[in-house]
């Protein structure tokens, strides 16, 4: 009796031995697979994080950029208006967007009363603001405008230079820019790739 008890216990024992070691290993094979899906999937997102820093293009600064003047505009009722050009002149991709910012001064530098409007201007209309990608060469402009009725008052502005600052910039480009504005008033639009003036 002892026997028989002995032999079928036996069987049990060990097919319980051999079922605890299967769960075992499926535990341990899960773990391992887990834990190499948490690998790839974080390599992923590594990778994919640096690819978005790598991608990342930054905004032009004033050491990106030069500034001209191109069309000169001219017209009745004593307006007048130039085209402002911000040319790239690095070999990295940069972006602009958005106004330039513009400030008269004197013959020696000294800073003149002044007030820049942004929007449409005696020429053009402003486009609005988007996002413009500056390749190695690439341009961008914008058209500015003021009067110059009763040249010589106290109510108009005798410069020299005009201040053009880019759109996030907290320095400027000087260009020359003999000329009397009214109240020191400046127009200019939005920078864009391309802006028809009026006629």
């Amino acid at each position: 009796m002892t026997t028989r008890q002995h032999r079928s216990h036996t069987p049990r024992a060990a097919t319980a031995a051999r079922s605890g070691r299967r769960r075992h290993l499926g535990r341990a094979m899960l773990a391992v697979a887990t834990a190499a899906g948490l690998g790839v999937a974080g390599t992923g997102a590594a990778r994919a994080a640096g690819t978005g820093t790598a991608a990342a293009t930054p905004t032009c600064s004033v050491s990106d950029l030069s500034a001209s003047f191109g069309e000169q505009l001219a017209g009745g009722m004593n307006h007048q208006g130039v085209v402002l050009e911000l040319t790239n002149t690095t070999a990295r991709t940069c972006l602009l967007r958005g106004y330039p910012g513009l400030g008269l001064e004197d013959a020696a530098h000294r800073t003149l009363h002044s007030t820049t409007h942004w929007g449409d201007t005696w020429y053009a209309k402003s486009p609005a603001k988007s996002t413009l990608t500056l390749r190695k060469g690439g341009s961008v402009e914008a058209v500015m405008a003021w009067t110059h009725a009763n040249t010589g008052t106290p109510d108009a502005v005798r410069a020299a230079y005009l201040q053009v600052t880019p759109p996030a910039a907290s320095s400027h480009r000087t260009l020359t820019f003999p000329q009397w504005v009214d109240h020191g008033d400046l127009q200019v639009t939005a920078l864009a790739y391309r802006i028809d003036v009026e006629d």
